[in-house]
């Protein structure tokens, strides 16, 4: 009986595993996911005979490109003849699978971006293919090249021999000359979406013979954000963790993620002024691991989902999302109005650059979630307006709750009397009306009204000629800007409700209230100094200077 032979080192090593985005490439238009767009029109063309000679494909990263373009080498080059059904079995197809034919050149243009590689290609165009149909060349990332090699490829890409097929590949299609797209035919791939995803990846997970919570392959499908080789990458990753079972918890952790109710947690406390339970519920995820940027995108994502609902409820009746979402998102959203939302969404983006710039991102993200405390009461800018517009009384608290721990009764009352309507020709009627009798009386209502620069402009500059109720006649010292008195006369007919004349004089006036002020603090010098103790303190310290007088 013949002695089996023993096998070799080489021989008892394990086959060579394959990531899951090379398994599981699709090999022909009916396996892309997502494309259907795409594969309705390269699917007519091949049929009826019409092909560019010149396709562009763009989209983000992991929908397909490279592999559409492989695809359109088999079906064009299949032993079958073009076709939308490539075999896979003859020699072109396994040529192409395996990135050994001859007749198709496959180019990274982001590390072969000069014109002499391109000029390479130019050269061989005018060849007949070897063995194929068709002489294909791939190029992909082609908006790297350079501006000489886009020159330099124009008049070939123009008048390509019969025989001459490319196709090219970028995400970043505003880069690519419009001279270069002008003689392509564009294809746009789109996110393929989660729901489409999420199908595809379980049914990958059964061929792999691994089970997996439906939980647990959406926010691989979501996290993957419309890229299949992305979400096939963590799923890998997810299978390596856990081979038998992927559970959601697994990928939550794997990924960063927080549980959606414990999201739904903290943004109702956030929104209720709940500090003691929103900063707990912060600490709890921190000290589980979370991401402090993972986090705030879930801030993110769950007030763009309120919002949505709270303008559309009909959404909230999506099957596909978790009970959670459905139920209690939608009950959250009906108290909250839209304005706060929008202000929420507002202050959690600007603090995704204070988090990720941040020396320690977890307190930015706790100071973050402090201030949307303090706000949560607040009524927006819009309903303010409206009542003092109504004359009627303004407080500040108009929200869920104000923040535990704040000072209870510190709103601000604002009364008005109601206005009556502006008549054609008279200045419009304010919110509040001031009456001056002074020029002095003047300079403070600026004070009052926060306009500090035209206060300081008015002490240091102007000289009172003459004051009337209704008429200001100034001098204005060099140095002052030349709109002044324009801008006094607006402010003054807003202030008062009534019309000011700003007349410009000649005279000298009175002095400036800044040099007056200098005049009084001198005169107060001279009776400090001819004051008796003080002047023998001055004769008893020689040098010594008075350089501030306080009055108590």
């Amino acid at each position: 009986m013949a002695k089996k032979p023993s096998l070799s080192a080489e021989d008892k090593r394990p086959a060579e595993y394959r990531v899951l985005a090379r398994k599981y490439r699709p090999q022909n238009f009916s396996e892309l996911k997502g494309q259907d767009a795409l594969v309705r029109t390269l699917t007519n063309a091949v049929q009826s005979g019409r092909l560019a000679h010149a396709y562009m494909l763009t989209g983000v990263r992991g929908v397909g490109k490279t592999t559409t373009a492989r695809i359109i080498a088999r079906a064009l080059n299949c032993e079958k003849g073009p076709t939308v059904t490539p075999c896979g079995q003859c020699e072109q197809c396994r040529a192409i699978a395996e990135d050994r034919n001859i007749d198709v050149l496959e180019m990274d243009a982001a590390s072969n971006n000069g014109v002499d590689e391109i000029r390479e290609i130019i050269d061989s165009v005018p060849y007949a293919p070897v063995a194929g149909r068709y002489k294909i060349f791939i190029l992909d990332e082609v908006h790297m090249l350079s501006k000489a090699a886009f020159n330099a490829l124009l008049k070939t890409l123009e008048e390509p021999p019969e025989h001459v097929k490319f196709v090219f590949a970028t995400t970043e299609i505003r880069k690519v000359p419009v001279t270069i797209l002008s003689r392509c035919q564009r294809f746009d791939l789109r996110r393929i979406g989660a729901d489409v995803l999420e199908s595809y990846f379980a049914e990958l997970l059964s061929r792999e013979k691994v089970e997996a919570e439906q939980g647990a392959v959406a926010l691989i499908a979501r996290a993957a954000d419309g890229s299949a080789r992305d979400g096939l990458s963590l799923l890998d990753q997810a299978i390596s963790r856990e081979p038998k079972k992927i559970t959601g918890q697994q990928v939550r952790e794997m990924l960063g993620l927080v549980d959606r109710s414990v999201t739904l947690d903290l943004f109702e406390a956030m929104m209720k002024g709940d500090s003691v339970s929103a900063l707990a519920l912060l600490d709890s995820l921190y000290k589980g691991g979370s991401d402090a940027l993972m986090v705030l995108q879930d801030l993110l994502d769950l007030t763009h989902y309120l919002t949505k609902v709270r303008v559309a409820p009909e959404l909230a009746k999506d099957m596909a999302l978790p009970e959670a979402e459905r139920v209690r998102g939608l009950r959250l959203a009906q108290t909250l109005p839209v304005p706060s939302l929008t202000r929420t969404w507002q202050m959690l983006l600007k603090g995704v650059q204070e988090v990720q710039h941040a020396f320690n991102p977890q307190l930015a993200l706790e100071m973050l979630i402090i201030r949307l405390l303090y706000v949560s009461d607040q009524p927006v800018p819009g309903d303010v307006l409206k009542q003092l517009k109504d004359g009627s009384t303004v407080s500040l608290g108009g929200g869920m709750a104000q923040p535990s721990g704040a000072p209870r009764g510190t709103t601000l009352m604002l009364r008005t009397a109601a206005a009556p309507a502006p008549v054609l020709g008279e200045p419009d009627a304010g919110i509040s009306r001031a009456h001056v009798s002074s020029f002095n009386e003047v300079v403070a209502l600026c004070g009052q009204h926060r306009e500090a620069v035209l206060q300081s402009h008015l002490i240091n500059y102007a000289h009172l000629v003459k004051f009337e109720p209704g008429h200001l006649s100034l001098r204005f010292a060099e140095g002052a800007p030349h709109n002044l008195s324009g801008q006094l006369a607006k402010k003054l007919n807003e202030w008062t409700g009534q019309l000011w004349m700003i007349g410009l004089s000649r005279e000298a006036g009175e002095p400036t209230l800044a040099e007056a002020k200098r005049h009084q603090q001198a005169g107060v010098l001279n009776d400090v100094k001819a004051h008796p103790v003080v002047g023998e303190v001055l004769r008893l310290f020689p040098g010594a200077k008075i350089t501030n007088i306080s009055e108590k």
